[in-house]
């Protein structure tokens, strides 16, 4: 079963840059002029952080070789303006980027709400509730954060680096060489670590569903739960999702600290080389000290962005498996066929023909070239053991499915040939499966009638026996039901 679901979930096989590029894309655009905003903050924060390591060779060699007091004031007042703008830009890139993300979370939520609720009914059948609701809450975010993550990484640490890089060249270019050789190492180590956080991610997203699907199958079902006695069985099911989730976590954190290891050993080694080498040139050959400890400066300043873009791409990486698995959702073809969304249903007397209707879900046979007719004007039962297409004769009546073979007619119309929104408004069901939303009485009443007037709504619950029990409730029509219902008595559901 958990291979069939892996299977489901990861067919989508797009390589990272192609997933960044569109999610850039689409989601970038609309939020150019902020990003703009926030580059030029981030561009400050680089600028700022090499003028400190440059600074630093006048602080040596005009304060203490030169010994000139009249520097001290005019490098103090530099420094001071410095952090200070690069505080100012620091929290204006913070702010910036965090209602660009917030924004892009909603709007991607409400393009998946959107995608999902316009599916038919066999995609929901054939979806667990833990994917989807893990869909529209972790993949979201995630697309957030792969975001958040090229954004800082290209502005924040690339700028930074650049800037500090040109601070070492232009001090000492031969030790800038020496400092720059840890790179292609670390880029081969990085790779590597790609590909297990990718497989990592995969299982921990299908263990996260699980835990969705657990904590939302208990929670609706609880008196189910409660009068066969099965918490423990579902306390065991959920602690095993729970550790798996730990365990996959645990290893994605250990892939990404062994960044660190790697990235330490190989700083170390290019600062070792580079003191080497500047205390050679400073003490035999008269090089200028303030250059070296600005250039030192500079390459320990520049280690942090450096390290943080080494590990890019395996952060990326466990972000990018939500995102693939947002887009399977966004590029699903619409599952309803509105063959005629213009076109109304015009009703006459309301007679309803099954004409040699044929459908199958799957392999399993439903409808088999069913025949009949419900006149209008008179009560027509469907009666039969369970499993015989009762309950698919009104899923076809509602468009539900269509049929493989045969038609469904009102009044002598194929409803195929009019639009959805105006069949099923043509439509009361009443359900087997009782469903309320959390919402009041009266919303709950008038939902399939968003315009109905007071006296509408009041009149329908007085014709269903409900008025009585509802003016009982503490608020009257007013009063929420709770989520499924579940303040009232199944009854009164």
């Amino acid at each position: 079963m958990r291979k069939r679901l892996e299977a489901w979930l990861f067919a989508d096989a797009d390589g990272a840059p192609a997933l960044i590029r569109r999610l850039v894309t689409e989601n970038a655009r609309a939020f150019a002029p902020l990003y703009a905003l926030a580059f030029v903050c981030m561009g400050l924060v680089a600028a700022t952080t090499g003028a400190s390591a440059w600074v630093l060779k006048d602080v040596i060699n005009e304060i203490f070789v030169a010994r000139d007091g009249a520097m001290v004031i005019a490098i103090a007042v530099f420094v001071l303006v410095v952090f200070l703008v690069k505080g100012a830009a620091s929290y204006g890139q913070l702010v910036i980027l965090g209602r660009i993300g917030n924004a892009i979370v909603a709007q991607i939520q409400r393009r998946l709400f959107n995608a999902i609720t316009s599916q038919d009914v066999a995609f929901f059948e054939s979806s667990g509730i833990g994917d989807l609701g893990t869909r529209l809450s972790h993949n979201a975010n995630a697309a957030r954060a792969a975001l958040d993550l090229v954004v800082t990484a290209l502005g924040r640490d690339l700028l930074s680096v650049i800037a500090l890089v040109g601070v070492m060249v232009l001090q000492d270019p031969l030790m800038s060489v020496i400092a720059l050789v840890i790179a292609p190492p670390a880029i081969i180590v990085v790779s590597k670590l790609v590909r297990r956080v990718r497989r990592v991610a995969k299982s921990q997203f299908v263990s996260l569903s699980r835990i969705l699907s657990i904590s939302q199958e208990t929670i609706s079902g609880i008196r189910i739960v409660k009068a066969f006695a099965v918490e423990q069985r579902l306390r065991d099911e959920m602690g095993q999702a729970v550790a798996d989730v730990e365990t996959q976590a645990n290893k994605i954190t250990r892939l990404s600290a062994r960044t660190s290891p790697v990235m330490e050993t190989l700083g170390g080694m290019a600062i070792a080389l580079v003191i080497l080498y500047g205390g050679y040139s400073v003490i035999e050959l008269g090089s200028d000290p303030g250059s070296f400890v600005s250039f030192i400066a500079a390459l320990l300043l520049a280690y942090d962005p450096a390290r943080r873009l080494a590990r890019l791409n395996v952060n990326l990486s466990a972000h990018l498996v939500g995102v693939r698995l947002m887009y399977e959702v966004l590029d699903r073809e619409t599952g309803e066929r509105d063959t005629a969304p213009d076109a109304p249903l015009r009703l006459g007397e309301g007679r309803v023909t099954f004409d040699d209707v044929v459908f199958r879900y799957g392999e399993a046979p439903a409808l088999d070239h069913l025949v009949f007719e419900a006149r209008p004007g008179e009560v027509t039962a469907l009666v039969g053991p369970s499993g015989a297409g009762k309950s698919t004769v009104f899923a076809m009546l509602e468009r539900f499915h269509d049929p493989l073979a045969g038609r469904v007619l009102i009044d002598g119309t194929d409803i195929r040939e009019a639009g959805l929104q105006s069949l099923r408004a043509q439509i009361a069901l009443v359900s087997q499966d009782t469903f309320l939303f959390d919402l009041s009485v009266r919303d709950n009443i008038a939902i399939g009638r968003p315009g109905a007037s007071e006296d509408d709504i009041r009149q329908a619950a007085r014709e269903a026996n409900a008025e009585e029990f509802i003016l009982g409730l503490d608020g009257g029509y007013d009063a929420s039901v709770g989520e499924g219902g579940g303040r009232l008595s199944g009854g009164q559901r």
